[in-house]
């Protein structure tokens, strides 16, 4: 053991330049993600920002049991798994099926092309590509032109104003803005795997098809599967700047989520312990959704993340 540990050592130390190159990740880590927890106590507290954070009186639960009590929480609480859901359900396998099409281009510059055109979109800020969306879905925008030129309306609508639509709005723009993004990671995967497998499996009459099945979706299946469990512990979040540009006065019963909830609880309303009560509890949850993932996963298919 001891031999072992001394070879990892010296290992570490031979690639001291390559491992130096995680430090900036780990402080940016630390600074944003691991201190600010320490201010998670004042949603156990009546904290003003007026005085001292010690300063203010400790209540305990009170402000966990307020925001149970509170309507708009749990339409806030529906909104957000309903949005969510449909991103999971048939967001996930977009980028995957992206990435396994685009493996398939023989074309080395179509290829480029396509993948260079696909990430454009993620760069773009949603406080643009919000209002690009919004200016489509209004009155004699693209999307009224294309459906009724299709037969399957005859007059205008104003989509983003009708409540019912708002959930399916969120999907189709977030798909069409990140889907070339999110399949970088499942391109990476696939540009691992060893050729020889598909020379192998040519040579024993597999087509394209079986070619793709067997060898491309089992080898990036781990990939997949981690990628699926973080996607289910954030269930409880949602796209906050998305949904910001697209909310209006309107279409507020469907779109206000769990996140644009904390924010104006907080932000707004200046009710800090309260908001802050409700992202400690849904951290909470999301914790118990992450092992909860993790587990089924290792169960059901052997992979998972620890």
């Amino acid at each position: 053991m001891f031999q072992y540990k001394t070879g990892q050592m010296k290992a570490l130390m031979r690639q001291w330049q390559l491992q130096s190159m995680v430090i900036p990740g780990i402080l940016w880590m630390f600074i944003f993600c691991y201190i600010p927890m320490l201010w998670l106590i004042i949603a156990f507290m009546d904290f003003s920002i007026a005085k001292p954070m010690l300063e203010s009186p400790f209540v305990g639960l009170k402000h966990f049991r307020e925001f149970l009590t509170d309507d708009r929480f749990w339409r806030s609480i529906r909104n957000t798994l309903g949005m969510s859901s449909i991103k999971l359900i048939l967001g996930f396998p977009i980028p995957i099926l992206f990435a396994l099409l685009l493996n398939e281009i023989r074309s080395l510059r179509f290829k480029r092309t396509v993948q260079t055109i696909s990430y454009l979109p993620h760069f773009i800020a949603w406080t643009i590509f919000g209002g690009i969306a919004l200016n489509w879905l209004g009155e004699g925008g693209v999307v009224n032109q294309l459906m009724m030129a299709l037969g399957l309306q005859d007059r205008d609508i104003l989509f983003n104003s009708e409540p019912g639509y708002f959930w399916w709005i969120t999907f189709f723009t977030d798909t069409l803005k990140e889907t070339g993004w999110s399949a970088i990671i499942y391109i990476a995967a696939i540009a691992g795997i060893d050729p020889g497998l598909y020379e192998a499996a040519e040579l024993d009459g597999a087509n394209r098809w079986q070619r793709m099945w067997h060898i491309t979706v089992q080898s990036i299946r781990p990939t997949i599967a981690i990628l699926f469990i973080l996607a289910v512990s954030g269930i409880l979040g949602s796209n906050f700047e998305q949904i910001f540009m697209l909310k209006n006065n309107m279409n507020m019963k469907m779109a206000e989520s769990l996140d644009l909830y904390i924010y104006n609880m907080g932000l707004v309303s200046g009710r800090h312990s309260f908001s802050t009560a409700v992202l400690f509890a849904r951290s909470i949850v999301a914790l118990g959704l992450l092992l909860l993932a993790n587990q089924t996963s290792k169960k059901l298919t052997g992979d998972s993340i620890f």
